[in-house]
């Protein structure tokens, strides 16, 4: 009769308790929390636990049942991607759950004590991915997939900061009084398609697919999202704030969409620096 063995491993303990964070998080918001529904940030914060417990169940299930060889996607690049993605999330829930649901809320009894759980285990949960993607990340040295090194964590924040700028412009939409703020949306959505594009390519091992060697393209790729990035890190605030061109706007919003370009200015820029000191080997 077959037997699963759980061998004893640091990462294996962390994603387990990442698992229980998760589920603990999500199901006492859900169950007594008495939060309001209808596509808010209520259910944005559930999906953020609930996506990130469900793909942590699927790559313990793979990994004890030995199913990397059988899985569709590359298991080097896999795990990680999935950690990052869910340690940026968890990070999200526990930033937008309090602010909302805590912060000036007249809640009191079981239902703010069920909120003040959710909050507490998903601060837990973003540690315990946190500690998975320092675990998983490759070292000087070793041969990894490419989402294992540092270029390929910072296309996960880069994606995710951009997503970030596209609910901040567009609810309510504030790019289209200026052709100079159209193009700052257009980088936004070329570079987060592009990098998208690349973190999909080495998840699906598909990067000899490329018309051109897959470092070369990064290298270039780089190169354009930085500048593109500069431009948009430059037009923002002058087309938003200078009072020759200033739109009636969130105000909140749109300094928050200038910091978080000015952000991704240095995720790339970081990014085109690792690229061109990094030696990269395709396990």
């Amino acid at each position: 009769m077959p037997l699963i063995v759980f061998p004893y491993s640091r990462l294996l303990w962390v994603r387990v308790a990442a698992l229980l964070f998760t589920c603990v998080a999500f199901s006492v918001a859900a169950h007594g929390a008495s939060l309001p529904h209808g596509g808010g940030m209520a259910d944005w914060c559930i999906f953020c636990w609930a996506f990130s417990f469900a793909c942590t169940l699927l790559v313990l299930l793979v990994e004890q049942f030995g199913l990397q060889a059988r899985a569709p996607v590359s298991w080097n690049n896999f795990p990680i991607t999935v950690a990052c993605y869910a340690t940026l999330l968890c990070l999200s829930a526990s930033i937008i759950f309090p602010l909302y649901f805590l912060r000036n809320q007249s809640v009191y009894g079981e239902m703010r004590d069920y909120r003040i759980v959710s909050t507490v285990f998903s601060c837990l949960a973003t540690v315990a991915y946190m500690g998975e993607v320092s675990l998983s990340k490759a070292r000087p040295g070793e041969v990894a997939g490419y989402m294992a090194t540092a270029p390929g964590l910072l296309k996960v924040c880069q994606t995710f900061v951009a997503c970030i700028i596209f609910i901040m412009v567009s609810a309510p939409v504030s790019y289209d009084h200026h052709a100079a703020l159209k193009w700052c949306l257009a980088v936004y959505c070329i570079c987060f398609i592009l990098s998208m594009a690349v973190v999909v390519l080495c998840v699906g091992e598909c990067t000899g697919c490329l018309p051109i060697p897959f470092s070369k393209f990064l290298s270039v790729y780089g190169l354009l999202a930085v500048i593109m990035y500069l431009t948009a890190t430059i037009l923002w605030p002058v087309f938003q704030f200078d009072k020759k061109y200033q739109y009636r706007g969130q105000d909140s919003k749109l300094i928050t969409v200038a910091v978080l370009t000015g952000l991704n200015f240095l995720l790339y820029l970081a990014d085109l620096v690792y690229t061109a000191r990094l030696v990269f080997v395709s396990a």
